[in-house]
């Protein structure tokens, strides 16, 4: 027989308290180690005491590296050599010279190329994703998964370019008039933005790309290093948004803009662009609602929720605001309740015995300490406006090394009925932090919904929906 919430919310925290025995580093898995690991990988990329950036189809020692440190345990690591406005003009000019090169270069050569790149940094697979634990936290499965889904993604373009191209036809699409300038986030290095620049290249474009200030940029690096090898015509920079914007996107030499980042990047980037014609995509952040309304899978629904918060849920397809009919609020409560609490997170590298794999969590710290306090400080907010606390978990329920900073890190929390004037009732907190809203009609499950007026995902969990004229159909939740 299922046990009610309150019940099942008891044997959970009684698991969770089980004293976990000293916990130690992953021997091999220091960032001294791994950050050595980079410099006997890729040596033309990787000083002793600093990255460099790749400019004029060569490694430099240009820029001035900030200084930075990791989420994992707030230790200082190398941070990104970022370079004057200067610079970032000459190298997109020498850019603007590679791709009208590169674009005359057959298929045939680009595709062997790019398999190339391919296959080394699959040799490399272990090293991309540990730097992507130590810069950004991830856990190690989710890490691996980035770099996985980012190269077998590519290998699919690779087989499949001259149908996207559609080669041999009148509608034959050809290269770009210049370089395709990239500016990403932080959150998917190898996924997002590398995987977006090989098939730019695989194309017939030379690229342009900024390494996001807050991480990643040693994985790029990496990346970047087995793709220059290759014959890649790829630049990677460094730099201070503010002060490279206008290079990167307005620069009358770019032939398109990719931009993947938050919202008021993004609106800065389409003001700039509006009076230009020039191709561009810009993916900016919103807040995604799950809908439920006359469902009754709640089993189902379970897995979803907790596959939700990977990574801390600091991704922009993430859910952090669940729209409920009323009178399942119990039914609801039942499920996401034991899977919130029974979320394993903590230090991704830390283990029990130097022989065990590294530990299988949920998520990590989010990207900062600055970012963790923001979380915390928009929950008491919710507080202050008559907001219900319906769960707020303990940094002190994760697994970490002894006297390791914690700063950030955040447990799970989730405001039932947030007051209208929350500062997260048209954003997404990028973390952990959920909200539920019950409604009672449709029309306020779709209103509720859409609250922000912008999102880049929404899913709607139901048994039937009745609304429609047509014959109800089965909607299971989905992603």
């Amino acid at each position: 027989m299922r046990l009610n919430w309150p019940a099942r919310r008891a044997r959970l925290l009684q698991r969770q308290n089980v004293d976990v025995p000293n916990l130690q580093l992953k021997p091999g898995c220091s960032w001294t180690e791994t950050y050595a690991r980079c410099v006997s990988a890729a040596p033309e990329a990787f000083e002793s005491d600093r990255i460099r950036n790749l400019l004029h189809g060569k490694w430099q020692r240009v820029g001035v590296p900030g200084h930075h440190v990791t989420p994992v345990d707030l230790s200082p690591i190398q941070g990104p050599p970022r370079v004057e406005r200067d610079i970032a003009a000459s190298a997109v000019e020498h850019a603007r010279d590679q791709h009208a090169a590169w674009s005359e270069v057959g298929l045939a050569e680009r595709r062997e190329r790019v398999t190339a790149a391919i296959d080394t940094m699959v040799l490399h697979r272990d090293l991309l994703a540990l730097l992507l634990v130590w810069e950004i936290g991830k856990p190690w499965r989710l890490a691996v998964a980035d770099v996985d889904r980012g190269l077998d993604g590519v290998r699919w373009y690779v087989d499949e370019i001259e149908r996207q191209l559609a080669i041999g036809t009148d509608a034959e699409r050809r290269p770009l008039p210049g370089p395709v300038s990239n500016i990403a986030s932080w959150n998917y290095p190898m996924s997002v933005q590398v995987h977006a620049e090989l098939v730019q290249v695989l194309a017939g474009n030379a690229v342009v790309a900024k390494t996001p200030s807050q991480g990643g940029f040693h994985c790029l690096t990496l990346a970047h290093a087995f793709m220059a090898r290759a014959g890649l015509p790829v630049t990677l920079l460094s730099g201070i948004g503010g002060k490279l914007g206008d290079v990167l996107i307005s620069n009358p030499g770019i032939g398109a803009l990719a931009f993947v980042g938050g919202r008021s990047n993004g609106r800065v980037a389409a003001t700039s662009l509006a009076d230009r014609r020039r191709r561009h995509f810009l993916e900016q952040e919103g807040l995604n609602a799950w809908g439920i309304w006359d469902f009754t899978e709640w089993e189902l629904l379970a897995q979803y929720l907790r596959k939700g918060f990977e990574y801390a849920k600091q991704r922009c397809t993430a859910y952090p605001r669940y729209v409920v009919q009323r009178r399942l609020l119990p039914a609801f409560l039942d499920t996401y309740l034991p899977v919130v609490e029974g979320l394993r997170f903590g230090h991704p590298l830390a283990v029990e015995r130097p022989d065990d794999p590294l530990p299988e969590l949920d998520f990590g710290p989010v990207i900062g300490a600055r970012k963790a306090a923001e979380l915390g400080e928009q929950f008491e907010e919710a507080m202050q406006g008559r907001g219900l606390p319906l769960h707020r978990g303990s940094v002190g329920a994760g697994r970490f090394l002894d006297g390791q900073d914690t700063s950030a890190y955040v447990a799970p929390a989730c405001v039932l009925e947030p007051p209208a004037n929350w500062s997260l009732h048209h954003a997404e907190p990028f973390g952990p932090l959920d909200s539920v809203v019950c409604v009672d009609t449709e029309a306020e499950l779709l209103a509720a919904m859409n609250a922000s007026n912008g999102c880049l995902v929404a899913s709607l969990a139901t048994d039937t929906w009745t609304s429609r004229p047509a014959s109800p159909s089965s909607c299971r939740p989905s992603r």
